[in-house]
């Protein structure tokens, strides 16, 4: 597999079981979402009567309500599924076999529970009854992705690809989807950076490496135990080649022009071509290419961001519903370890726009420390970019005032897993986990004393988000975080406020029992 001509996946088998749930696994810009691609456009052999679905991007906006967007669709399923019913029989009659497994499909799509079934998918993904009325054109991205995904679910097709299905929910959702998805008795393949998530869902793992797909038995910790003890094996293999090489090439530089060494020389140089064709064993640290770290910044005494008496709802609201956010009072210092949980619409998001000052509030008062510096990072951060730059370049023009040599930028890069081709690709032809990487590497250029991380993990690959976590326990500011990765949040806060209902709520508890209480109110 090739993309703008650079080989991702090489020479590889692809094996798919039915009743399997995969986690698709790999560095960012591996190729991951580009394997899934081409399963979905059937770039490898797929038969015709195995339907799959793959969710890549969200629901068009139309006047259709979310429930109806959700029915459509299905409906539109089973048409597909009647003509091609109709096609095999033309062609092979009653008794062909490709007819069974139609009768199936089309048996578990019952009309009768088209609209039941729907609204029942879009509750467990977070609509509320008024929300499943509303028309797709009035509802932003990342509800119309979640409506994409409650047709995935509908479908259920024998092959679902998901990438990364997660990415737009918040917690409570998050929890009710790796429950539904643990029990999808087709086959599924999904990318997801959440380690609890694939440990939910998955029963095996497929890691993209080096151009080569590995298949694992087992959830995400077992894949982990499994690759440690390969790893450890493999490093041994490959110290030991360089080791080897290392030996020839020294006896054939020793050996210099001698007529009577020539012949002995020739031998070893023989040997060393056959190990370099047959292929040598790389450095299991070759993957690890995300280590970096945010830079010193001075502490400020507190109060550094104080809220009093806030409230705030925004222009064109309706008013009965009352205001979004109301009367808040609390601080947020350069020692805060904050993580905001809380149900999608209540105002997380909104709360680090006033923090910022993108918004004022409607009431109270925000206020900010006189040097207070701060690094943010949300969904559209990415928009800053040139697509049409290459990083080095972006980086050497947006930050030409501190007149840096372009390899510095490149060694600045490079510790953000942007190296080698990446730092001369066109920014819009990189992955979305690279682009994420260049807008941390713009945040660490700004050295902030407070982050602001809104949903900072959508598009990093696992070891990222662990290199990540290390940066931020390391950091010595202050962090306000949302994100819908427990394990992250695990990693990195110290106190969890809960956003809901226009008030903001110190949670007595650590984030797996806000888990197991998520799990709970959804009865599970």
């Amino acid at each position: 597999m090739q993309v703008n001509g650079v080989e991702l996946v090489s020479d590889c088998a692809i094996e798919l079981n039915h009743g399997r749930r995969y986690g698709v696994l790999g560095v960012n810009g591996c190729g991951k979402s580009n394997l899934l691609a081409a399963l979905a456009n059937r770039e490898v052999p797929i038969p015709e009567h195995v339907d799959v679905y793959h969710l890549r991007e969200e629901a068009e906006p139309t006047e259709r309500t979310a429930l109806e967007a959700v029915v459509d669709h299905i409906k539109a399923e089973v048409n597909r599924l009647q003509k091609l019913e109709a096609a095999v029989l033309a062609e092979g009659g009653p008794g062909d076999e490709r007819l069974q497994p139609l009768y199936e499909r089309l048996e578990e799509l019952d009309p009768a529970m088209f609209e039941a079934r729907a609204a029942e998918l879009l509750h467990g993904l977070g609509f509320d009854r008024p929300m499943m009325r509303r028309a797709t054109k009035d509802m932003s991205g990342g509800w119309r992705m979640r409506v994409a995904l409650a047709r995935a679910l509908f479908a259920a097709p024998a092959l679902l690809l998901l990438d990364e299905p997660t990415n737009h929910l918040d917690l409570s959702a998050c929890v009710w989807l790796e429950h539904y998805l643990s029990k999808y008795d087709k086959c599924l393949l999904v990318i997801s950076h959440s380690q609890d998530f694939l440990n939910g869902v998955c029963t095996h793992v497929i890691r993209l490496s080096n151009k080569r797909l590995t298949y694992y038995t087992g959830d995400y910790d077992t894949y982990q135990k499994t690759l440690r003890n390969e790893e450890v094996i493999q490093q041994k293999k490959h110290d030991k080649e360089q080791a080897d090489i290392k030996h020839l090439r020294e006896f054939i530089a020793s050996c210099g022009t001698y007529a009577n060494m020539m012949k002995q020389a020739n031998s070893k140089q023989k040997i060393l071509d056959k190990m370099e064709a047959a292929g040598l064993t790389p450095s299991p640290k070759a993957d690890k290419t995300f280590s970096f770290s945010f830079p010193e910044c001075h502490k400020l005494p507190p109060p550094v961001l104080p809220f009093k008496n806030v409230s705030f709802r925004y222009p064109g609201a309706d008013e009965s519903a009352g205001m979004l956010l109301k009367d808040l009072e609390f601080g947020v210092d350069t020692d805060s370890r904050i993580a905001l949980v809380g149900p999608n619409g209540a105002g997380k998001s909104t709360l680090l726009k006033l923090m910022t000052g993108e918004i004022e509030p409607v009431a109270g008062t925000v206020s900010r420390h006189a040097s207070l510096s701060i690094g943010r990072y949300h969904q559209h951060s990415v928009d800053v970019l040139d697509p049409g730059s290459h990083p080095v370049d972006f980086f050497a023009g947006t930050y030409a005032a501190m007149k840096k040599p372009v390899d510095e930028w490149r060694g600045f890069l490079g510790k953000f897993g942007i190296s080698g081709r990446a730092q001369t690709t066109p920014i819009g032809l990189l992955s979305d986990g690279q682009k994420s990487r260049l807008v941390f590497a713009m945040i660490c250029v700004g050295k902030p004393n407070l982050l602001l991380l809104d949903e900072p993990t959508n598009h990093l690959d696992i070891d990222a988000i662990d290199s990540l976590a290390e940066a931020i326990n390391a950091y010595a500011g202050g962090l306000v975080l949302v994100s819908h990765d427990f394990r992250l949040i695990d990693q990195v806060a110290k106190e969890i406020w809960v956003c809901d209902g226009g008030g903001v709520e110190v949670w007595k508890d650590d984030i797996r029992a806000y888990k197991r209480k998520l799990a709970k109110a959804a009865g599970l």
